[in-house]
């Protein structure tokens, strides 16, 4: 159920409507946007009746919601979100560039690395502390180490750190070392995880799963939101398919439906999604194209010695070619993209 305030809803007539939520048990999560609040109420077990919120000072009206999601949706928030951290944006008007390493894995390594990304003008530095990896023989991660060089590349270049949990435990570790906490497709239903990421106070970039609909990613970004973290990033990387010419399908036509149901950002990782050098570039240029609000890639300074993903990995030359290119791209596409409307979500 969205409750919608009206243009100009004191505060206390919006802080009214909350006391009765959570007079009645239910959670209220109050979206303030540009005209008007509205107010998503999750927590119930079943019918909420609607009744009770539509004679309270301030209330426009009040909406049934029949999609199995709330909060991400562009009923409850029309305006996009806009996901800040410290200085930095994704969502806005600025095309957002995460890049790095798939893995930090020395402290030359990873500096190289992240003074290409500073060059760049890249306000995000990508790099995993912890690997989940197909084969438990394979490189797994620095661990504990990785986390000092983090923290180095933190302050000498002042990147915004963006960096994989796996497990609960790993987000406290986040919070304190990084800006980012970045939930992989390997755990996108990893519901304790999630629910842990949505009470952090740190914003959340969630990867598709390698076989998750739309709507099952849209259902896991609510899992977070549900918990009272309403930053959350979406990020398309790839889905599982026959082809055997890519890693996997980057699935671009997911950016214009994720636009047409959400407000949240999302932003494209043609690096997992191709699985191959030479095709992160032209997937990039497509991505940046039909509406991403930016883009996570994989960057090594040797990538033929990489410990991980060697065969996707950019050379940072390359990768600065790839930043011209796609930042030329946006210029060009950003007057002519525009949100499509919605179909309404509620009945």
């Amino acid at each position: 159920m969205l409750i919608v305030m009206k243009p100009g809803a004191a505060g206390q007539e919006i802080d009214a409507v909350i006391s009765v939520i959570q007079n009645i048990g239910l959670r209220p999560h109050p979206m303030p946007g540009a005209t008007r609040t509205a107010i998503g109420i999750t927590g119930n077990t079943g019918p909420v009746d609607g009744r009770r919120f539509e004679n309270l000072a301030g209330v426009a009206e009040v909406i049934r919601v029949t999609k199995p999601y709330k909060l991400i949706t562009l009923d409850l928030r029309p305006e996009k979100t806009v996901v800040r951290v410290g200085d930095a944006t994704i969502g806005g008007s600025e095309l957002a560039i995460i890049a790095g390493p798939c893995a930090i894995e020395s402290h030359d390594q990873a500096f190289a690395v992240a003074k290409a990304v500073k060059q760049s003008g890249a306000r995000f530095f990508r790099g995993s502390v912890w690997k989940p990896r197909t084969s438990p023989y394979a490189f797994q991660g620095l661990g504990e180490k990785g986390w000092k060089i983090i923290s180095e590349i933190r302050q000498a270049f002042g990147l915004k750190i963006v960096t994989e949990a796996l497990e609960a435990s790993h987000i406290d570790l986040i919070e304190q070392y990084g800006d980012v906490i970045q939930i992989g497709a390997r755990n996108m239903q990893n519901f304790s995880l999630l629910r842990k990421a949505g009470r952090s106070k740190l914003p959340v970039l969630l990867k598709r799963g390698m076989a998750a609909t739309l709507e099952e990613w849209l259902l896991a970004a609510e899992y977070v939101m549900a918990e009272g973290n309403y930053n959350v990033i979406l990020c398309e990387r790839g889905v599982r398919t026959f082809a055997q010419h890519t890693r996997n399908t980057l699935d671009l036509a997911s950016v214009p439906a994720i636009r047409r149901i959400s407000h949240l950002p999302v932003i494209v990782d043609p690096s997992h999604g191709t699985g191959s050098a030479y095709m992160v570039t032209p997937l990039a240029r497509a991505g940046v194209a039909v509406g991403a609000d930016g883009l996570m890639l994989e960057v090594h300074n040797h990538p033929e010695l990489a410990l991980s993903d060697a065969a996707q990995a950019l050379t940072p030359t390359e990768y600065a070619q790839l930043i011209r290119q796609v930042l030329a791209i946006r210029d060009l596409t950003t007057p002519l993209i525009t949100d499509t409307p919605a179909q309404s979500q509620a009945a």
